[in-house]
């Protein structure tokens, strides 16, 4: 059984401030790249370390804000990576 203190409650709730940041940062920087982008790219865009924005690309596609455009490129360690955007909005708007 976990205890919840003020501290540990303090903690969670910047944990999940940053997170939000954080997919703001991705969402931002692929509005800004409209026919989308990979994980690294869209880091060196933005200027994050992978390992802080990656995870946002796993939260934000489950909820459908970004999906995958079918292209692949070639990321910093030779792979294909999923060039990924903004999910369009009714209307046609990206």
């Amino acid at each position: 059984m976990s205890r919840r203190t003020d501290t540990s409650a303090a903690a969670y709730m910047g944990i999940l401030s940053s997170m939000a940041r954080l997919e703001r940062v991705v969402l931002e920087t692929l509005h800004s790249h409209p026919t989308g982008l990979t994980v690294d790219e869209t880091c060196a865009a933005a200027g994050y370390p992978r390992y802080s924005l990656q995870p946002r690309f796993t939260a934000l596609k489950e909820r459908q804000a970004i999906i995958d455009t079918g292209l692949r490129r070639q990321n910093v360690s030779g792979a294909k990576a999923i060039v990924w955007r903004i999910m369009p909005r009714s209307g046609g708007e990206a």
